[in-house]
């Protein structure tokens, strides 16, 4: 296999949507395994995807109507489960691939969920406090039909965050006329949210990423870790594996990368959430930008920003050892090939950044029970959640000689794929 790409083909590969990478790994994973291929094809497919208006008085009195939208993938292990996300660039084929992720990412953990994804398209930087909530209680009513505890229970995302499940959450009860926490996770945690929910992705990614480590026969207290995006999964991670020993020598925002080979003290960075585009003003020895802090030579390498940043175009400059995915879908097909190619193992976002999937099932347990969990016991169940995801996934990287991503996909497409055959097909 040749790592030479033309500049269409990188640039084709590099606006790869979320659908169409979705669907070539679903095929890749298909081919090694033992899968009716009329459960592929379906598998191809979401259930439905809903498209709806929201229509938001603005503050100067104007009305602004935005498209919101909800894919629905697969629910034969359990409700459809996955975030609401607020960008401008949100689309149908969008959520429908991230839908697909969400599927695998349950199945990949054993939880009793599908998949779903949704959003509005818009940019919310651009609304008021009010207008958010207004925009949120609005969407909450467009899709009141599609969801609910037992249907389909959606989660923050890109966008949004504790404050707007909690609007979410309230317009949903006052439609049912009853208060239905279970709705949806992510919540703040006075009205039915898990403690832990909003860290689980970052603690699962540093779980994973020191158990790559230690897998590949390395020490964590001398690995050197580079960080893309210190928002909530990139600065949890990152804090964790400092604290657990290893070395984080650059982590950056939107703007750029800080860099310092010797090691950042993370904890005294200020995350995105705590002080938006701060990175930058921390005094260290060098800046970089994000491109450039893709290409240093670290020992891991956790891409936690946004997806599509390790492409064909900058595959052969990853000079990483390991890479972690905390962000959903930072690598392309193609520069997955490339990275297969030049033996540099990706563990990826469907395992690694599945502690939020993970939280939600607690925080929805919590809610169905009506009884509350402790910090600690949340932290205790997902790392031995996570464990035994890493230990069904490695056994499969051992057994068949797999990619991780191709041995996670064999996890998860097995389960899914039994309980349909399981369960059959409705005439």
């Amino acid at each position: 296999m040749s790592t030479t790409t033309s500049a269409d083909e990188a640039e084709s590969d590099a606006r790869d949507s979320a659908l169409v990478t979705a669907r070539r790994q679903l095929e890749r994973a298909a081919t090694h395994v033992d899968v009716d291929p009329g459960v592929v094809e379906r598998l191809k497919h979401p259930t439905r995807v809903q498209q709806v208006s929201v229509p938001l008085e603005r503050e100067d009195g104007s009305v602004e109507v935005f498209t919101g939208y909800r894919a629905q993938h697969d629910d034969v292990r359990g409700p459809y489960k996955g975030g609401l996300r607020y960008h401008p660039e949100v689309t149908a084929d969008e959520c429908i691939g991230l839908s697909m992720w969400m599927t695998w990412k349950c199945a990949v953990l054993d939880l009793p969920f599908g998949g779903g994804k949704g959003g509005v398209a818009v940019d919310p930087k651009s609304l008021s406090d009010d207008e958010t909530e207004r925009l949120t209680r609005r969407f909450a009513e467009e899709l009141r039909n599609m969801v609910g505890p037992t249907k389909d229970v959606p989660a923050p995302d890109m966008g949004t965050d504790a404050q707007t499940m909690a609007w979410f959450m309230d317009a949903y009860s006052m439609q049912q006329g009853e208060t239905i926490p279970g709705v949806v996770t992510g919540k703040p945690p006075v009205i039915g949210g898990s403690y832990g929910r909003e860290e689980a992705p970052g603690r699962s990614t540093a779980i994973i990423a020191r158990e790559a480590v230690d897998h590949y026969g390395r020490d964590l207290s001398s690995t050197t870790v580079a960080v893309q995006g210190f928002g909530s999964v990139g600065a949890n991670a990152a804090r964790l594996l400092e604290d657990w020993g290893a070395t984080v020598v650059a982590v950056s925002d939107v703007n750029g990368a800080i860099y310092d080979p010797g090691g950042l003290e993370t904890h005294a960075i200020p995350t995105h959430e705590e002080e938006p585009e701060a990175v930058l003003e921390q005094d260290v020895p060098e800046t970089l930008t994000n491109a450039e802090l893709l290409e240093l030579d670290v020992d891991v390498l956790i891409p936690a920003a946004v997806g599509n940043v390790i492409t064909a175009d900058n595959a052969d400059a990853i000079a990483a050892d390991i890479v972690v995915e905390g962000a959903n879908g930072p690598t392309t097909f193609a520069a997955d090939a490339i990275l297969e190619e030049r033996d540099i193992p990706v563990i990826p976002d469907i395992l690694a950044n599945a502690g939020g999937v993970t939280v939600s099932y607690f925080e929805w347990l919590q809610d169905i029970n009506r009884r509350q969990w402790s910090l600690e016991r949340v932290n205790r169940e997902l790392e031995e959640h996570m464990l035994d995801a890493w230990t069904d996934v490695r056994a499969e990287v051992e057994d068949g000689g797999l990619t991780w991503r191709d041995a996670a996909y064999v996890v998860a497409l097995s389960r899914v794929a039994e309980a349909k055959e399981t369960r059959g097909l409705w005439p």
